[in-house]
């Protein structure tokens, strides 16, 4: 028996994946930039944890206000979001250190490329287009 609400499982795989490609993405940047550390693997989970709220929460928000430098700098301004969330985690979470600017800014290029890189490998090939239906040549003016 349906009750003719239908919900849509929530996509736990999905958010997973998410975290693992962000957990990677600080693991690489606390070993290729220089100020930012990382002290175990739970201080690890907890900024992953932290990024990820202040990517849904904070992120949108900051976009929205900083929208005309965004626009003025064409699109360096999000770069500078990053690096303030960057730096704002190795703030807030015990045994996770981000130095200054800089090193916020490197970690929140490794992170972001981290991200695009797992993307683009893990992406499905693009789907063939489809035949027209009704089987003859239609010329739409």
């Amino acid at each position: 028996m349906t009750t003719g609400l239908q919900t849509r499982p929530f996509p736990m795989k999905q958010l997973l994946i998410r975290w693992l490609v962000l957990a990677l993405g600080v693991l690489l940047a606390t070993k290729l930039v220089p100020g930012i550390s990382c002290s175990d693997g739970a201080t690890l989970i907890v900024v992953v944890l932290m990024l990820s709220f202040f990517n849904a929460i904070l992120k949108p928000l900051l976009l929205l206000f900083t929208l005309p430098f965004i626009l003025l700098t064409m699109g360096l301004g999000v770069i500078l979001i990053n690096a303030l969330l960057f730096y704002w985690a190795g703030n807030l979470v015990n045994g996770f250190r981000v130095e200054g600017f800089w090193s916020a800014v490197g970690g929140a290029l490794v992170v972001s490329f981290t991200n695009l890189l797992v993307s683009f490998l893990t992406r499905s090939p693009p789907k063939p287009p489809s035949a027209p239906r009704g089987g003859g040549d239609v010329i739409d003016i």
